[in-house]
């Protein structure tokens, strides 16, 4: 009896842990308390230029190299987002794949040349393992969000 009593307390204990976690912490804290949404910053970007935000979104990509970005799907359908850290100062782990993330960083926006936008196309077909072709290539602007804090259930 005493064995099984200690075995439930060690389950409840496990549950607990399991269940109530905050999620994996990655970076800073968050700070930023109020969300925006992804497709917020999409449909406007140059209003959200320069501010820190916080979004939520399912993880649908992360980078396979060194975990130095993630991507994170809309509350729109067939939007995402990309959120990009410095090297080195957070990994994701590939595992975050299909979890639900609350990220905090800062929107900005990236201008490519034709030749720059070649480049980029290029590495990311390498690095996904696809085709791409040159001629449907053109001078494009996005937008990214500089992660500095996430945390991932």
């Amino acid at each position: 009896m005493q064995r099984l009593f200690l075995v439930l307390i060690g389950l409840s204990f496990f549950a607990s842990i399991t269940f109530c976690s905050d999620g994996n912490k990655y970076g800073k804290k968050l700070t930023v308390k109020e969300k925006t949404k992804i497709s917020a910053i999409l449909e406007k970007p140059k209003d959200f230029i320069g501010k820190k935000v916080l979004v939520e979104g399912t993880v649908v990509d992360v980078c396979k190299k060194r975990g130095c970005w993630i991507e994170l799907a809309s509350d729109k359908p067939y939007q995402k987002i990309k959120v990009k850290v410095n090297d080195g100062e957070i990994v994701f782990p590939l595992e975050e794949k299909g979890k639900t993330a609350l990220v905090e960083g800062e929107v900005y926006e990236i201008k490519l040349s034709k030749e720059k936008a070649l480049e980029k196309a290029k590495h990311e077909a390498e690095e996904h393992g696809t085709k791409f072709d040159p001629s449907k290539i053109e001078a494009t602007t996005y937008y990214q969000i500089k992660g500095l804090g996430a945390v991932i259930k």
